[in-house]
């Protein structure tokens, strides 16, 4: 006998995050259609929808998917967005997986819904680990969004751990979402500072327009992001010569040698045109 499951996904298929939520819903899409394709006894029907990375329209996407009796769902793909729908969710005990907000809050006191992904903690515990044995005595600065969790999850446990480890933290910027288009004044503060390393815990569109501004200025200090800025080499128009030498921490790269990543790359490649993020 075939079982059939109704499984739905959500994210920013347009707007800032496109390339995340674009690549969550093509992997789950891409893994659907291989099941489907094989001699499985268990089939899934899908569907994908569009959040614009907003928590008000992640509710409204997810009362859509569930009008269409969705059994699992496999996002929201933003911490934002993931907040409010794991709280319908966890009362309409539907069966969540987040495949990358990494807010702890988003499965906190919820026995239904899960992640995987690295958390908030781990990558700001993590990134402070990585500067205290390879960047010891550097002097760093830290910009971060203070109106998205995500950023602010990951900027607190990477200041604590940066604390611990006895690492200078010389300066801290913080923007909004309506200010992300100018980080000229955090920049020349961060320099000013003698900032040679500087922390951004943000997503990947404005970290595109700190690098093009760093350079304009002639400030080169090292770069370190976190899974959020994966994706920025295939945003379009981004000149990917900005992101040459920055660091980043992420689960997956296109990259690795182990045979399953490189026949997904490969498949996923072909079906859509451009290589995979860990997102996907």
């Amino acid at each position: 006998d075939v079982q059939t499951f109704k499984i739905g996904s959500c994210g920013p298929l347009t707007g800032d995050a496109a390339i995340y939520g674009q690549a969550v819903v093509n992997g789950a899409e891409l893994a659907v259609n291989e099941i489907n394709a094989s001699d499985s006894k268990t089939k899934f029907e899908f569907q994908k929808q569009d959040d614009e990375a907003d928590g008000e329209k992640a509710a409204n996407a997810y009362n859509t998917m569930m009008d269409w009796d969705m059994q699992v769902l496999v996002g929201p793909t933003t911490t934002g967005a993931s907040l409010t729908v794991s709280e319908l969710c966890y009362n309409d005990r539907t069966f969540m997986l987040t495949p990358s907000a990494s807010s702890t809050d988003v499965t906190s006191g919820k026995d239904n819904v899960f992640q995987v992904c690295f958390t908030d903690p781990n990558q700001g515990v993590s990134a402070a680990d990585y500067m205290s044995d390879n960047y010891a005595d550097a002097k760093i600065a830290i910009i971060y969004r203070n109106d998205d969790a995500y950023s602010q999850g990951i900027r607190d446990a990477f200041k604590a751990e940066a604390a611990d480890k006895g690492l200078s933290v010389v300066y801290e910027g913080t923007f909004t979402n309506d200010t992300a288009s100018d980080f000229s004044v955090q920049l020349t503060a961060a320099q000013t500072a003698g900032a040679d390393v500087v922390f951004l815990p943000i997503y990947y569109q404005p970290a595109s327009v700190i690098f093009a501004q760093a350079k304009a200025m002639g400030y080169a200090p090292t770069f370190f992001g976190v899974d959020g800025m994966d994706g920025i080499l295939t945003m379009p128009g981004f000149d990917a010569s900005l992101a040459e030498g920055v660091m980043l921490l992420t689960p997956f790269s296109v990259n690795s040698e182990d045979a399953a990543t490189q026949s997904f790359v490969k498949t996923y490649t072909e079906k859509y045109g451009v290589e995979p993020n860990q997102f996907a």
